[in-house]
């Protein structure tokens, strides 16, 4: 049986490349259409019919495209409105994560007359499907204010067999040794997924006395304890038994790819299961992308192509990693009822006494639901009253939570705020 699913799961595989590859003359003759009916040399370009033909050739290119891995593109922020450079440099990294470290210039802070030191921020994305780089609008903000620590998580058919296994534990050390190599009680801002594996790390840090365990948590749309206000997301994870999801998710990547024959949930699986989810959305916007196209609407047209250029570009992930946070997140929800345990030892939430945490939802959020992100809050008693924050965003959905106008303009103050009054805690 095991045979018959790895040979199955690397045809699925295969045949998801092989569409790919035989699109390639249509995809070619779509961008030839697009620059023809696009350039100022051809008369028809700025006729109704041209820009018709345009739209159609232009949608028809972006949709048979392969959106890699995004480039973070981040160069410069607006500190106190003067442009300061930004640098990003990788600073630790293993087969499976890059740790970006992006700092900003001091000589440009001077100028802005900003403060040249900042307590150091770690920005933990989530492991979900997307590139890190879904949280450049996030980065960006907090550029503001801190120099910001990113893990930017690997694909997992592109690292070889060889390096072996990475799994929901694996998960929990790599933010524990990220923490060790910043080396100061950071401030840490989970994204969605990553709530439960660096509660655990912090909480394992704190009863080891780990002093670099971070100075403060701030979880954004996170799956603490997903019983409360179950999702479609959740609902599915509690219809179907855990062997669905082994035989139904898990393929294995083909050749030439450096990781084959390693067994994935795959991303364009991933990407088949967001876009479900809101197939009518996605064709309204697609079918206002044609309109724009045709009207000349330039703006919204850029808009509509930088959110998919980001939205369609995914990554596979670890059988055991996608398996294990079903398992464990999902399913069992062992970390709220005190029953994980990592390398043998139970996971004590109460070890948390120092660590200031937040919670930030969104009122309309469809993947984690109201309630499950503030569970952190009963789940860490120990900690004081004046070291707990918790906000609700009104009128956002889960993306919301970490990018776009409310993010930056309603949620990060509130977020600043709170890093501040953990800082100072820690300093008296």
């Amino acid at each position: 049986m095991m045979l018959h699913r790895t040979i199955g799961g690397s045809m699925l595989y295969a045949l998801h490349e092989a569409a790919y590859h035989t699109a390639t003359p249509l995809r070619i003759a779509a961008q030839a259409a697009r620059e023809f009916w696009s350039s100022p040399l051809n008369p028809a370009s700025h006729s109704t019919w041209g820009r018709t033909l345009y739209a159609s050739a232009d949608l028809v290119a972006n949709l048979t495209h392969r959106y890699g891995r995004p480039e973070w593109g981040v160069a410069s922020v607006k500190v106190k409105d003067r442009t300061v450079a930004v640098r990003e440099d990788v600073v630790w990294q293993t087969p499976w994560v890059k740790l970006r470290r992006f700092s900003r210039e001091p000589l440009d802070l001077r100028r802005a007359r900003a403060p040249l030191a900042s307590p150091p921020l770690l920005i933990v994305a989530p492991l979900s499907g997307h590139y890190a780089t879904l949280l450049r609008g996030t980065v960006q903000t907090f550029l503001q204010d801190f120099d910001v620590y990113v893990t930017d998580w690997s694909n997992a058919r592109e690292v070889p067999i060889l390096e072996g296994r990475f799994d929901f534990h694996d998960y929990i050390d790599h933010v524990a040794d990220i923490l060790r190599q910043i080396g100061e009680r950071a401030h840490v801002v989970a994204v969605c997924q990553p709530g439960p594996p660096v509660l655990a790390a912090a909480a394992l840090m704190a009863e080891d006395g780990d002093p670099h365990r971070p100075a403060s948590l701030s979880f954004l749309g996170s799956p603490i304890d997903a019983r409360f206000a179950p999702t479609a997301t959740n609902r599915l994870a509690e219809e179907r038994p855990f062997s669905w999801f082994q035989q139904a998710m898990i393929y294995t990547v083909p050749a030439p790819y450096p990781g084959m024959v390693r067994r994935v949930y795959p991303g364009f699986v991933q990407l088949y299961s967001f876009i479900s989810m809101n197939a009518d959305r996605h064709r309204e916007a697609h079918g206002r992308y044609f309109e724009q196209l045709v009207a000349g609407d330039g703006d919204s047209a850029d808009r509509h192509r930088e959110f998919y250029d980001e939205y369609l570009s995914v990554l596979d992930l670890t059988e055991e990693f996608y398996l294990q946070t079903v398992d464990t997140v999902f399913q069992r929800y062992l970390l709220p009822k005190g029953e994980l345990e990592h390398r043998g030892r139970r996971v004590d939430l109460a070890a948390l006494s120092d660590v200031a945490i937040m919670s930030v939802e969104g009122e309309n959020d469809d993947i984690s639901g109201v309630g499950q992100t503030q569970a952190v809050h009963a789940l860490t008693p120990n900690v004081p009253d004046a070291l707990h924050e918790l906000y609700v965003q009104p009128r956002v959905g889960h993306y919301g939570v970490f990018n776009g106008r409310r993010f930056t303009d309603e949620i990060y103050p509130r977020i600043r705020a709170f890093i501040d009054k953990a800082e100072a805690a820690v300093a008296a």
